[in-house]
């Protein structure tokens, strides 16, 4: 099938423990694969808005939903390391021996997560706006709902369970991502603006938040708690990709992560923030794709 010109196709992996992991393939089956893990809430339906950049780079982009978004079973409970084992299970039913890795925001810490458990299997990482642990002076950067968000996760799980039902009513309502983040920086939200970008936001969330917010406040509540595994442990050489002004990851608090990396390499773009990704994606993938060979 095809979407926008690109190809795609779906499945389900039954893992070891019983759960169904859902896995969508973007891109022409002879492309480069590169496994890509998309932000918090987010699902496998994540894609650029301009499918050009992929065809040009000749990618192929192998995406799953994490546990409680989209087709994937919900794990009650987990942390951030568990996706490590559950991505290797998928790249062994591809039957995919080492792969680049792509993370974005609440996909970074996932990325390092598989880099850490399993570093044979990742040729490099290239983390993009990443998540990172905060200290409680950072979160007065932060846009309004993600502000809200750690402070309802700093009172547990259900309290920040009931803010998430209302944000995802708010997401799957006519508000949209730009609404909820109607405070994000200037640039953000022209971004947010684009009607290519809306329909591509609006098809991934409607996925991964389907099941409900469970599966977000679980993955929310394990960003927050802090990683289940070492940085130090990431042999891959990474390379961290991140906006002097992001009200979503603050910089300092990646500036802090990437410097427990052992092999790190930080690129910081200047007067922009959390979507600026998408306007650097060519030079992004392209780098990771360099750098694997």
């Amino acid at each position: 099938m095809t979407e926008d010109g690109v190809r795609y196709e779906d499945g389900r992996l039954e893992l070891a423990d019983g759960r169904t992991l859902a896995w969508r393939w973007w891109g022409e089956p002879g492309g480069t694969p590169v496994l890509r893990l998309q932000g918090t809430p987010g699902s496998r339906l994540y894609r650029h808005p301009n499918p050009a950049i992929q065809r040009e780079l000749g990618a192929r982009y192998l995406l799953a939903d994490r546990p409680g978004y989209g087709g994937s079973t919900r794990l009650p409970g987990r942390g951030t390391a568990v996706i490590a084992d559950d991505l290797k299970a998928l790249l062994d039913h591809h039957n995919l021996d080492r792969v680049p890795v792509m993370g974005t925001s609440g996909g970074g810490p996932h990325a390092l997560a598989i880099a850490a458990k399993h570093p044979d299997r990742v040729t490099a990482v290239a983390v993009i706006v990443g998540a990172s642990p905060l200290e409680a002076d950072e979160v007065s950067q932060l846009v309004g709902v993600n502000a809200d968000g750690y402070a309802a996760a700093e009172r547990g799980w259900d309290e920040l369970h009931k803010l998430l039902a209302e944000v995802r009513e708010r997401l799957l309502g006519d508000e949209g991502m730009q609404g909820v983040l109607s405070d994000a920086p200037p640039d953000d939200r022209a971004i947010m603006d684009d009607p290519a970008w809306q329909r591509v936001s609006r098809a991934n969330t409607a996925e991964a938040l389907q099941q409900g917010p469970e599966g977000w406040t679980d993955e929310s509540m394990a960003l927050h708690r802090g990683w289940d595994f070492e940085l130090e442990s990431v042999r891959p050489a990474v390379t961290w990709w991140h906006g002097d002004n992001d009200h979503n990851a603050p910089l300092s608090a990646m500036k802090r992560a990437a410097a427990q990396l052992p092999r790190v390499e930080v690129r910081i773009w200047h007067n922009e923030g959390h979507f600026a990704s998408l306007t650097h994606e060519a030079e992004i993938v392209r780098d990771l794709l360099e750098r694997s060979r």
